[in-house]
Parts: structure tokens; C-alpha cells; sequence
């Protein structure tokens, strides 16, 4: 696959841990460098890109690239000489004033500095100004931009960790400036992405708010870089890669917000919503109390890799299918060995019939990495199993699937839940599934929900944010056809971060056909690149063809997409553009990408600080939202 985001940025990191130059082979017998080159390196880090080479290169692999030892910036660190540093910071004063005062305090034999995306050019002559100060400019071997100011969590999956962008976007307060800089942020993030990938993609994105704001921030971000003399994009501007670009599909969360907020019923989902999945990583309760285990998710685990977009039951299934294969290939070789039927392979029943002993230690290493693997996910689906019991997470699922396909759901069902079992949080998110998936709800029922909510003790101002949001779009789309704005207009395209398209027509998009989201319906439309009024009105931006004239043209189909979401995305999403990906015929390639991966309770919290910046709904006393 051409667009591989993770295997780029991981060749990007090797190659600048190993003082930017590409890696020598590694081999018994020599060492990681060339002869006379020093081998050995220390690594510091900020805690931004300590996270973004967590789910890229484990500890134990940065010895072979010669990093003995890693540090964060900001910890005090004690001096060790004749050994050179490779620092990787986001270029921030506070980092650079203390990569500054390293370096003037002699800690490293040479100082390599990494940058994750381009340094400013004021914050470069500030840090010029301070070494020249301490004297110290020759300890200094090189300073790089990186442009690696992401975190690839798949191959197709990538986040900006941009912490509360939804909130930071859609703050009643927030003046221009604060807007201008979280775009600006988030054009930067993206930029660095497209220079990883080395391609200059075609735009597409609706009219009005973030979307068409990152849109054309990063246009013209481009359209600059594009201009200058050995751009990042030189190697990969010739004809293979221009004869088929990719399409940057850019939305806004509020395109669709309820499935930012629903529970799912798919393995992956599942440990992210209860387990809080994190850089690929979850803590799990371990048997003893208080013991917490920590295991990784990602594309080396074999069973996670097969089996992570399975509905729970299938997984629990799957895991007591290898359990027993297991058992039965360790009967089997204590069965050649002439060990003892049934007991567990730990190596030392290798005895007896010398002719199979040598198979039998052969495949002891990958007898106990599978066990491992069978432990791991026995671990994670007792504990998930343990909150489906207790919360009811089936019921919360099935009702919500059944309102978002069909538009209706059985009232005791949902009352029984909104007044029983789950936690607030769970009533809250289907409360809120309830008001976005209604085309018109009588104001009895909202009444009677909010009743129960509050009879549940539960904080109701997200409820109310999204019920006025809603209301508001309701409004708004009525008046559409008139040709002058009224200020509510106005107030509201600040206020929302959008203009009239907006929740409820998500909706019905994402109703009209089937299970299928908006979000993908809308990317398949776009990657067809053929005229179609779902799509017509969206903006195309190409940074490769001149300003003026009559506008890029759709050179679709496209085989390639990049899909961000700005706001906040979620495993539901991902999953669903994967499965469309696969479909088509031919098979197209889609990286999904957002400011960051929300769960339904993160993205909820935030619409909850919304709802209080508005001044709606209240806690109630001496209650949370766990």
C-alpha cells in the first residue's frame, strides 16, 4: 500500500535515531554503525513525543539503534560525557530554553536537536541568541525539522492529539484568535502528515466552519511550501505519483455527531469505550486486588489483528476455540515425548522419545507466545464481560443500533434502562443517542427523558446542549431559503462552528441507508469524484493548480483517501471506512484520521463543559458522572 502512514513514520524515526542517516544493517557480529562512528546515544523526549513513539518502537528495539539509555526534557538529568543526545520536542519555548541549557552545561558530547514539525523563525533566533550567550554553538551537531507531529496508531489510523478540540471550537466565548490558532494547529498537524506520506493531495469539505477553515489554512500552507526551491514534496512531485493523487476529505464532528456518543458492540470499541484503550495500550484489573495489568493492543498481537472488529460473543468464542487447540497441541507433544496427557507445557516434560524431542523444542517458543496471547484476551474479556453484566451494555447497544437504523425504539425499553441498570454516563448517551436519532420527538417525551435522567441523578447539560443545538439547526434550515443572514445566523455559524447543514440532516444521511454512516457515504461519493448532488456543494481546494481561474477540477475516481475528522473521532468511524475500503472494486486504501480518538464518555464530558458554558441544565449535588 502506498499511503502506509505508520511504516513512513517509523522509517522517519529509525533514521533519526540513528543521527539521521539511514540505518546500517544490523548483524551479529558488527556493531550498528559504521567503523569509528559512535554507536552508542542517549534519547530525550518530551512527553508529546514519548507518546508518539510509543505505538511505533518499543523499548526494547531502541537498543538496536544504538539509544542506551531515555530521558524526558523537562526531569533533572545527571551529565554523561563522550556519548552524543538525539533530542525529539515539539518546538516550544520552554523545550528549547532547556535543550539551551543543556547544551551550555556540557551534558552531552554533541547535541543532536529533532524537531516534530518546522521551527518558527523567531523561537530559531532565540535559541541562536541563548547558545551564542553560553558559547556553546559547536556542541550543537545539527537541528532538524521532522515533520512528524502525529501519532500513528495503525497503518491507517492517525490522531494529532490535539486535546478538547471540539470544546475549543464550539466555545460560545472563544474569540477569533483562539479559533484561528486551533486551526492553524490542526492544518500544521496535517501538513506534517501530507510530508510524511509525501503526497499533495486534492481537498474536499463542506462550506462553513472548521472544516473549510483547515481546509484553507492548509492550502495555502501548501501552496507556500510548494513554491519553494527543494520542497518536501520535490522527490515525490514527478509523475507516478501525480498521475493518481489522493483526496483529503476534511468534517466536522458536528457533521454527525451521534456516533461520537453510541455504544458499540465490536471488540475493538468495546475495550476503548470500558477499558479506555490508550496508544495502543489498556490497563486491566489483574485476579489479585489492587494488581493492575497492562497489555498491548496493536498489529503484533495475532489474535487482536483477526479478531478486534468481532462482535464480543465471537471473541469469547474464539477464545475458548484456541484455549482447546492449545490444550490439544500440548497433549500432542507431551504425547511424542512421552510426558504426561493434560498437563501444561512449561518445557520440562521434554523427556523419553529422543526422536521428536528436538520438534517438540522447536515449538515450545511458540506453544508459550500463544498461551500469552489466549491469557491476555481471557484477561481482557472476563473484565468486559464483568461491566456487560453489570451496566446491561447489550441492551444499551441493541436499543441504540435499533434507534439510529430505524428512526424508533420501544418506549419501556428505553425508559427501563434510562431508570435502571448502567451508569450515568451510559443513560446520558442514550438519552442523547434518543434526541439526535428522532426526526421530530414530542416535547411529553423530552420532558419524560429528561425527568428520568434527572430522576437517575444524572447531569443533564449535555442533553440540553445537544436538544439546543438541534433546535437551533431546525430553525436554521427552515429559514435556509431566505437570501439575507440574520444575525441568529451568524450567531449560530460562530457558535456551532458550522453553518446550515448540519445535525439533523447528518441523520438522515446516516437513516437512509441502512446501518451505513453518513461519514462513509459521503467519502465513497467523494472518492467516485463524479458530479452528485449529496456532494455538489462542497469545496475543492488543489494546491497544485494556479489561484486564479475557474477552480480544480475533480480528477476522480480516486483509489487513495485521507479522511479527517476534526473534533474528536472514535473506532466506529475507523471501522466503517475500513469496510468500505475492502468492498470496492478494486479494493481503494483509506487512512482515517482526527484531532484525537474520543470514547463516547470523553466526547460526551465535552459536550457537557459545552452545555455548562452556556449556562444549561445543573449537576446534581454530591453526584458524578461515573
Amino acid at each position: 500500500m502506498a499511503l502506509n502512514l505508520r511504516q513512513k513514520q517509523t522509517s522517519c524515526v529509525i533514521r533519526m535515531l540513528n543521527i539521521n542517516q539511514a540505518p546500517a544493517p544490523i548483524s551479529a557480529t558488527t556493531p550498528a554503525a559504521g567503523a569509528g562512528e559512535e554507536v552508542y546515544k542517549i534519547l530525550i523526549l518530551d512527553p508529546f513525543c514519548r507518546d508518539l513513539l510509543s505505538p511505533l518502537i518499543h523499548v526494547k528495539d531502541l537498543r538496536k539503534h544504538g539509544v542506551t539509555l531515555y530521558f524526558l526534557i523537562d526531569k533533572d538529568r545527571q551529565p554523561v560525557p563522550d556519548v552524543p543526545a538525539v533530542y525529539f520536542v515539539r518546538p516550544t519555548p520552554s523545550n528549547l530554553q532547556r535543550f539551551a541549557a543543556d547544551v551550555s552545561r556540557h551534558l552531552y558530547d554533541s547535541f543532536h536537536l529533532n524537531l516534530s514539525s518546522s521551527l518558527p523563525r523567531p523561537l530559531l533566533e532565540e535559541l541562536a541568541a541563548s547558545l551564542l550567550r553560553s558559547d556553546s554553538v559547536p556542541r550543537v551537531s545539527r537541528i532538524y525539522d521532522q515533520y512528524l507531529d502525529f501519532i500513528s496508531l495503525e497503518d491507517s489510523l492517525f490522531s494529532l492529539a490535539h486535546r478538547d478540540a471540539y470544546i475549543q471550537l464550539n466555545d460560545p466565548s472563544a474569540g477569533d484568535h483562539e479559533i484561528e490558532e486551533i486551526i492553524d494547529r490542526v492544518a500544521s498537524g496535517l501538513f506534517c502528515v501530507l510530508v510524511t506520506l509525501g503526497v499533495v493531495p486534492i481537498i474536499r469539505c463542506a462550506r462553513g466552519g472548521p472544516a473549510e477553515m483547515v481546509a484553507s489554512a492548509l492550502d495555502s500552507r501548501l501552496r507556500d511550501h510548494l513554491v519553494t526551491k527543494n520542497n518536501l514534496f520535490s522527490e515525490s512531485s514527478g509523475l507516478v505519483s501525480s498521475f493518481q493523487r489522493p483526496v483529503l476529505c476534511i468534517f466536522d464532528r458536528n457533521f454527525e455527531l451521534a456516533v461520537g456518543i453510541q455504544h458499540d458492540w465490536s471488540y475493538r470499541p468495546l475495550v476503548h469505550d470500558v477499558l479506555g484503550l490508550k496508544l495502543n495500550r489498556v490497563n486491566v484489573q489483574g485476579e489479585k486486588p489492587g494488581g493492575m495489568k497492562s497489555f498491548e493492543l496493536d498489529g503484533s498481537d495475532p489474535f487482536w489483528f483477526a479478531n478486534s472488529w468481532a462482535p464480543f460473543p465471537k471473541v469469547a468464542e474464539e477464545i475458548e476455540t484456541q484455549l482447546s487447540k492449545y490444550k490439544q497441541d500440548v497433549d500432542e507433544v507431551n504425547r511424542r515425548t512421552g510426558g504426561t496427557d493434560g498437563v501444561d507445557f512449561d518445557g520440562t516434560d521434554l523427556i523419553g522419545n529422543t526422536k521428536h524431542l528436538m520438534n517438540a523444542v522447536n515449538s515450545l517458543p511458540e506453544l508459550t507466545e500463544r498461551k500469552k496471547v489466549i491469557d491476555k484476551h481471557t484477561n481482557i474479556a472476563t473484565v468486559l464481560l464483568g461491566e456487560i453484566k453489570e451496566r446491561s451494555l447489550d441492551s444499551y447497544c441493541n436499543l441504540e443500533d435499533d434507534l439510529l437504523t430505524k428512526g424508533s425504539a420501544d418506549r419501556n425499553a428505553l425508559f427501563g434502562l434510562l431508570t435502571g441498570k448502567g451508569t450515568k454516563m451510559d443513560k446520558l448517551r442514550l438519552a442523547i443517542t434518543y434526541l439526535l436519532s428522532m426526526e421530530a420527538t414530542p416535547q411529553s417525551e423530552l420532558e419524560a427523558v429528561e425527568s428520568a435522567l434527572r430522576e437517575s441523578e444524572v447531569d443533564t447539560c449535555a442533553f440540553l446542549y445537544v436538544k439546543k443545538i438541534k433546535s437551533l439547526n431546525s430553525s436554521l434550515a427552515s429559514s435556509a431559503s431566505s437570501a439575507s443572514k440574520s444575525n441568529i445566523v451568524d450567531w449560530a455559524e460562530k457558535l456551532y462552528g458550522q453553518s446550515i447543514s448540519a445535525v439533523t440532516a447528518g441523520m438522515k444521511n446516516l437513516l437512509s441507508g441502512g446501518r451505513q454512516l453518513a461519514l462513509t457515504r459521503t467519502v465513497e461519493v467523494l472518492m467516485e469524484g463524479k458530479p452528485n448532488p449529496e456532494v455538489d456543494s462542497y469545496l475543492m481546494f488543489d494546491p497544485r493548480a494556479p489561484r486564479s481561474g475557474s477552480g480544480a477540477q475533480v480528477k476522480g475516481p480516486f483509489k487513495e483517501a485521507i479522511v479527517f475528522m476534526i473534533g474528536g473521532g472514535n473506532y466506529v468511524e475507523y471501522r466503517s471506512l475500513m469496510e468500505l475500503a475492502q468492498r470496492s472494486q478494486p479494493v481503494k486504501h483509506v487512512i482515517y484520521g482526527t484531532t484525537e480518538v474520543l470514547n463516547g464518555v470523553e466526547f460526551v464530558e465535552q459536550l457537557t463543559v459545552l452545555g455548562q458554558k452556556m449556562g444549561l441544565g445543573s449537576t446534581p449535588a454530591g453526584s458524578s458522572q461515573s
